[in-house]
């Protein structure tokens, strides 16, 4: 198997929550989130290609406009372009556009993971597969009183009632930041991850995904407050 990385980035027209999400202007870039995340994929070391699959014509048009040799762009049909579309449909769409070679998966609305923080994943990725992970999902820790039907999830009421959070055994929320396997797990089980993932931890700040409209204005404020960098 070749250890050729592509990243394949998904990134539909139609945003039902925050219209034209992927490329309104954002936080001073005249196109977006797209152009913050083309700028970071294309400058990561260890990516050897970026499959932008899309059905917006603007995004397309931008990308085009770049030039990029690394940067190979897809035009998605309208049947897998809607807010219906699953992701199993979208890991079946992913191994027709990359069938070799291993997959990273992540988002434009995933603006502070930068080229370094790409380069760390893959690193990590490749070494963790010579421990027995067949792939990687990137992830944020949870350290809070969490229950799931009507009982904690994380604690022992009958040791302790109430616990420091500090001492919690941290849950693991899957921020969709990034996932990395090879195409032969995306052929074998139809999944973007394989049955043995390692858990990737990002802080909230770096791993802050755009969904909804707020999330837009506090990810503007914490780049004009310079507490990232996008």
């Amino acid at each position: 198997m070749t250890d050729k990385v592509t990243c394949f980035l998904p990134c539909r027209a139609g945003s039902q929550r925050v219209v034209r999400k992927n490329i309104k202007p954002f936080a001073g870039y005249e196109h977006g989130l797209i152009q913050i995340k083309l700028r970071q994929l294309l400058a990561s070391e260890r990516i050897d290609e970026v499959v932008l699959t899309t059905n917006d014509a603007d995004i397309l048009y931008y990308a085009e406009s770049l030039n990029e040799p690394r940067l190979r762009l897809h035009r998605r049909v309208e049947e897998l372009s809607s807010s219906a579309t699953s992701t199993d449909q979208l890991v079946a769409h992913a191994l027709e556009l990359i069938p070799e070679g291993h997959i990273l998966w992540t988002h434009v609305t995933s603006p502070f993971i930068t080229a370094k923080h790409y380069d760390e994943v893959v690193q990590t990725y490749f070494e963790q597969r010579k421990n027995g992970y067949d792939s990687l999902m990137t992830a944020t820790a949870i350290h809070g009183f969490l229950w799931q039907n009507e009982q904690p999830m994380n604690y022992d009421r009958a040791i302790e009632k109430w616990p420091r959070t500090q001492t919690l055994k941290p849950v693991h929320e899957v921020n969709s930041g990034a996932f990395l396997t090879s195409a032969d797990i995306y052929r074998e089980l139809d999944d973007r991850v394989g049955q043995h993932p390692y858990l990737y931890e990002m802080d909230k700040l770096t791993s802050l995904d755009i969904d909804w409209p707020e999330d837009f204005v506090i990810a503007e404020c914490l780049v004009e407050k310079g507490l990232v960098t996008p």
